[in-house]
C-alpha cells in the first residue's frame, strides 16, 4: 500500500456532479474531481499511518500533487505534510514557501501554516525567515507568518507575533485582515488582556474586520 495507490484511489473516486459545485465554492480558482472532505479523509486514514513509518517526507510524492490540475491533488499533499511534519528539517523551509507562493489559495495556505508553524517552533532560528515573510509583496506568506503561531497557547512567542502583527497593520486585504484578526481571537483565550491592550494601542491602524475577528471572546 503505497503512496502511489492513494493517488489511484483519488482519481478511481471522481465524480463529476459533485465537482461542479466545489469549483463554484472555491470561486473557480481550481478544477476539482468531486470528492469531498470525508472521502478524502478517509484515504488519509488509509495510507498516512503507514507513510509515517518511514521517518522520511516524499518530496517526489508532494511536487507529484502539487503539479496535477485538479484541486484535490494538493489537499492530499498539505494534509500529507501536516500528518509528516514531526520529520521537517529546517532545510525544508524553502519547500514549504514554494508550496504557499505556487497554486495559493486559502485552502491550501490555511493547511501549510499550520505545517510551517511546527517547524519553526522545532527551530526557533527560522523566525526570522518568519519576520521576513511578513513583510513579504506575497500576501499569502504574509498570512502563513500572522497565522503560524495558532493553537500555541502559552508557548507563543508574543514578541514575535507582536512586530509580524505590527507589519500588516493599515492593510486593505481582506486575507491579512481576517488573519490578524483570527490570531488575535487565539491568543485571547490564553491572554486576553494582552489582546485588549493590542487592540486599544492598534485600533485606529486596523480593520474593522480584524477588530471584531479579535474581539470575540474579550
Amino acid at each position: 500500500m503505497s503512496l502511489a495507490d492513494l493517488l489511484e484511489e483519488l482519481e478511481a473516486a471522481k465524480d463529476s456532479k459533485k465537482a461542479g459545485p466545489m469549483e463554484a465554492y472555491m470561486r473557480h480558482q481550481f478544477p476539482f474531481l468531486g470528492i469531498a472532505g470525508p472521502e478524502r479523509n478517509a484515504l488519509y486514514k488509509k495510507y498516512f499511518p503507514e507513510a509515517k513509518k518511514t521517518r522520511v517526507i516524499d518530496w517526489d510524492f508532494v511536487d507529484i500533487c502539487w503539479e496535477k490540475e485538479p484541486r484535490e491533488y494538493q489537499y492530499v499533499a498539505a494534509n500529507y505534510l501536516k500528518a509528516m511534519q514531526s520529520y521537517l528539517t529546517k532545510d525544508d523551509l524553502p519547500k514549504l514557501e514554494r508550496l504557499v507562493v505556487t497554486k495559493s489559495w486559502w485552502d491550501t495556505v490555511d493547511i501549510l501554516d499550520r505545517v510551517v508553524g511546527s517547524l519553526v517552533a522545532d527551530h526557533q532560528e527560522l523566525e526570522e525567515v518568519i519576520l521576513k515573510w511578513s513583510l513579504s509583496d506575497n500576501i499569502w506568506l504574509r498570512r502563513v507568518a500572522i497565522d503560524h503561531q495558532l493553537l500555541r497557547k502559552e508557548k507563543t512567542n508574543v514578541q514575535l507575533m507582536e512586530k509580524i502583527l505590527v507589519n500588516n497593520l493599515d492593510q486593505t486585504e481582506f486575507f491579512i485582515n481576517k488573519a490578524i484578526g483570527w490570531a488575535l481571537r487565539d491568543y485571547s483565550k490564553t491572554n486576553p488582556e494582552w489582546v485588549a491592550r493590542f487592540i486599544e494601542k492598534n485600533k485606529k491602524r486596523m480593520a474593522e474586520l480584524s477588530i471584531r475577528e479579535a474581539s470575540k471572546y474579550l
